[in-house]
């Protein structure tokens, strides 16, 4: 199997090399993809837990400007 090409590119002179990615690159590239998908499914949980919590809040009872009160946008 081949590994994912990358691309470098000198600024200067606008040389341009493609080139299979080495094993360290690859490792690298695929820990920063795990991390930021990790990253999105985090911010994606939070949002989820302030939805329902606003629900909650609302069932309650509150008005939309008494929930704006006591919450942090």
């Amino acid at each position: 199997m081949t590994n994912p090409i990358t691309a470098i590119i000198n600024a200067s002179t606008g040389e341009e090399i493609l080139r299979e990615m080495s094993a360290e690159e690859l490792a690298q590239w695929e820990a920063q993809n795990a991390n930021e998908e990790s990253m999105r499914k985090e911010e994606a949980a939070k949002q989820a837990a302030r939805q329902s919590a606003l629900e909650k809040l609302s069932a309650l009872g509150l008005s939309p400007e008494e929930i704006s009160a006591i919450t942090v946008a």
